[in-house]
């Protein structure tokens, strides 16, 4: 384990990290980080609603659509395509049984060139003010699963209040947007009955209508 300094500040130029000392890294806090095209960034403070959206859908999966516990992740890294190196950690993944199996050996990480999850899912901030934060979901999140040949990807916006699923058409990513009672639709889970509301509500009674 590498003990390092903090990453870098405004005031500072950013070290660029190799993909190893990114694993290794250890700064003696509970923070949490992403690698972004060699950069370290710091990843905003975990909301107990993205715990609890993204338990709510490994209970569900396994419940309802009989995936196996082993193929459930919310801690795995996967390396992405970028111009240097790039490592994300999803709130959520789904791995295939290929990727299940490559992760496994590893025990850190999914690289470039093993077995790619069926589903990645990241639940966006539920601060409106954190930008930063939301264009990594949206944009280079968006640009790099689908780079990285993932299927499905879903951006999960309680501030929005929406689902989208996005899914990999040509290496391109086709975006289906829901919200409310409206049910969602997917490709690699088409026995899927949950609606926007549920995965908002992280399956706790909706409100009726007045």
């Amino acid at each position: 384990m590498t003990i390092a300094q903090n990453p870098a500040t405004p005031q500072t130029t950013p070290r660029v990290m190799t993909l190893e000392e990114y694993l290794n890294y250890d700064d003696g806090t509970d923070t949490r980080y992403e690698l972004a095209d060699g950069i370290l960034v710091v990843m905003p403070a975990e909301h107990s609603l993205n715990n609890t959206i993204a338990l709510f859908l490994v209970v569900y999966f396994a419940t309802h659509l009989g995936i196996s516990h082993r193929l459930f992740a919310t801690g795995h890294q996967i390396q992405v395509p970028s111009e240097r190196v790039s490592a994300r950690q999803p709130d959520l993944i789904v791995h295939s049984e290929a990727s299940a199996t490559a992760i496994l050996a590893d025990g850190k990480l999914l690289r470039l060139g093993q077995p790619a999850p069926h589903l990645v899912v990241e639940v966006v901030s539920s601060s409106d003010t954190d930008k930063k934060s939301r264009d990594r979901d949206y944009v280079e999140k968006r640009r790099e699963y689908a780079q990285r040949g993932i299927p499905e990807y879903w951006i999960i916006d309680p501030i929005a209040a929406m689902v989208q699923i996005l899914v990999l058409v040509d290496g391109v990513y086709q975006e289906h947007t829901f919200v409310g009672a409206a049910q969602l639709v997917s490709a690699g889970f088409s026995e899927l009955t949950l609606t926007a509301e549920q995965v908002l509500n992280a399956g706790l009674e909706v409100p009726e209508r007045i």
